[in-house]
């Protein structure tokens, strides 16, 4: 047997030992699925019909959605140049480039939402932290993008600024930012929609968004209002997603 086939076979059985290892050790029942139907159902009658009367919240909610996804994905590209250029191992040394993709590792690795409640715990409620922590968490991401940007450049006129002479500096801005453009303003656009989708949430935690008015009218059981806010999210949602595609398919 060939050592790709072995491969192969091995990662074959590692998932399907994992499967079967989730599988088992997970509380799941076909007749618990079963059984859940009716309250399933008795929860989405009690959301209709959507209840009309919440658009101002809406309206207010959204605009604070936005507001944290746009200066949240601002601050998180404010952050991301200069981690960028740490992390690219073209234009860094070793000894930097290897503790800046560490770092970035490591901010990705926490989850959005214990950011948002230490900044909520840290600055109080309302939106300042949900921005903080949108920026925050987004920079792992999108510093990486850049970095990874950096380095898949064509070499060929680097190499030729780099024998005449030319600094990093002169090599990013002549020969690197040609070429990595659009793949930055693709990444970062679609870092922004992703940004969008997770400040959605951050109401949960009091950190400000349309969140906040899902949780409120869901805990105090106005299911009615509760269904207005969900579809005007899943509009948003839709809409941001169509323009975010139209602007990736003229920047490729």
């Amino acid at each position: 047997m060939r050592t790709s086939d072995r491969t192969s076979l091995a990662a074959g059985i590692i998932i399907a030992a994992a499967v079967l290892w989730a599988g088992i050790t997970s509380d799941m029942s076909a007749e618990r699925l079963a059984s859940s139907g009716g309250r399933i159902a008795d929860f989405l009658g009690r959301m209709m019909p959507p209840d009309p009367s919440v658009m101002p919240e809406i309206w207010k909610g959204t605009a604070e959605t936005l507001r944290i996804a746009v200066l949240g994905t601002l601050g998180a590209v404010i952050l991301s140049v200069p981690f960028g250029l740490m992390a690219s191992a073209r234009l860094s040394p070793g000894w930097l480039s290897r503790p800046a993709r560490f770092i970035l590792a490591l901010i990705r690795a926490i989850p959005l939402i214990l950011v948002a409640m230490l900044m909520v715990g840290a600055v109080g409620l309302g939106p300042l932290p949900g921005v903080i922590a949108i920026a925050f968490h987004a920079t792992g991401m999108l510093a990486k993008f850049y970095a990874e940007a950096i380095d898949g450049v064509a070499p060929a006129p680097i190499e030729a600024m780099e024998s005449a002479g030319a600094g990093p500096m002169l090599r990013l801005r002549y020969a690197i930012w040609p070429q990595m453009a659009p793949v930055i303003a693709r990444d970062t656009i679609f870092r922004f929609e992703l940004n969008l989708r997770e400040s959605l949430i951050l109401g949960i935690v009091g950190a400000g968004g349309i969140g906040f008015y899902i949780q409120t009218y869901v805990r105090s059981f106005q299911y009615d209002k509760a269904a207005s806010v969900t579809i005007a999210v899943a509009l948003m949602v839709v809409i941001i997603e169509g323009v975010n595609a139209l602007l990736r398919r003229r920047l490729s």
